[in-house]
């Protein structure tokens, strides 16, 4: 009779502490989105590197919105996880939150999109403004170093702020190119109006720069319908399965600088896992991207 009561006092402590999810050694990640490739393959390589590792791993998914992010960040803290992963839906925005994880003793690891205005233990992130750098020297020589151009933006997120800030560097560098109109479009059809606003209050624009590959698709859809395709040269940021192809196969499309998500979450949760171990991690972990053009991809 003891014995069987103390058995169920251990199977109901261990049920409390799966229903708070509290686990000594787990990292909890929450992801900005899962409606991209590449956050679809950001999250997978996450999950096959914890596996790996045989480290305990819950991913969350903002849409995002910020206070679906605030309230994971919240769900992670009570769970009692050792490391959180996240990409910020809002770089500023979420300062509170990883503030918050800290104070509760929890390591916090950002991956992708970088936090203003609050130090983590590492980013892992493509170098978005050597990024932003390439896709500007692209552009020059794609437009024959002359012309009038455009970026479409995300202006709350950091790491696409660092890309135009990258791309702009290398513009001001060809004096004979001006940019012209930077217009925010987040979403696919956010991206698409934009372009259409843009070429039509500068109809002699002769080329686009999109901070991801869903507003470059967008703008090269906008500049086909505007029948501008022989004048406007579009470059995009991601380097997702549908952008490359458009690469291939579209006049318009004319490059994309490539990230590597893959790369980045084994990075992140391979981090993480040296974290939880008390081993120390690099401050900043830039992986460089590539640039996918007509003529292949150069990394």
């Amino acid at each position: 009779m003891i014995r069987t009561h103390l058995t169920k006092l251990l199977l109901a402590g261990a049920a409390a502490l799966m229903a708070t999810g509290a686990f000594a050694e787990g990292i909890g990640a929450s992801l900005l989105t899962q409606q991209h490739p590449f956050y679809i393959s950001l999250a997978s390589s996450m999950t096959a590197e914890a596996k790996a590792e045989n480290l305990p791993l819950e991913i969350a998914i903002a849409n995002q919105d910020l206070n679906k992010q605030l309230a994971d960040v919240e769900d992670f803290i009570t769970k009692g996880v050792s490391v959180i992963i996240i990409s910020p839906v809002d770089s500023t925005g979420v300062k509170s939150a990883i503030a918050k994880a800290q104070k509760a003793g929890i390591k916090v690891i950002t991956v992708d999109v970088p936090a203003k205005g609050v130090e983590v233990t590492s980013h892992v992130g493509t170098d978005n403004y050597t990024g932003g750098v390439k896709a500007g020297e692209l552009m020059a020589k794609q437009i024959g170093d002359k012309g009038n151009v455009a970026v479409i933006d995300y202006p709350t997120v950091q790491s696409v702020v660092d890309r135009v800030e990258g791309f702009k560097k290398a513009i001001a560098s060809h004096p004979d190119i001006k940019i012209v109109s930077i217009q925010t479009g987040i979403t696919r059809p956010e991206a698409l109006a934009a372009a259409q606003n843009i070429l039509q209050a500068n109809p002699d624009v002769v080329g686009i720069f999109g901070f991801g590959d869903d507003a470059a698709l967008a703008a090269a859809s906008a500049v086909k319908s505007a029948k501008l395709q022989d004048q406007v040269k579009v470059i995009g940021f991601d380097g997702m399965e549908e952008a490359r192809n458009a690469v291939k196969n579209d006049p318009v499309m004319v490059g994309v600088i490539a990230q590597y998500p893959d790369q980045m979450g084994k990075v992140a949760v391979a981090t993480a896992g040296k974290v939880i171990k008390g081993e120390t991690v690099e401050a900043k972990q830039p992986i460089v991207p590539g640039v996918v053009t007509k003529a292949g991809e150069e990394k």
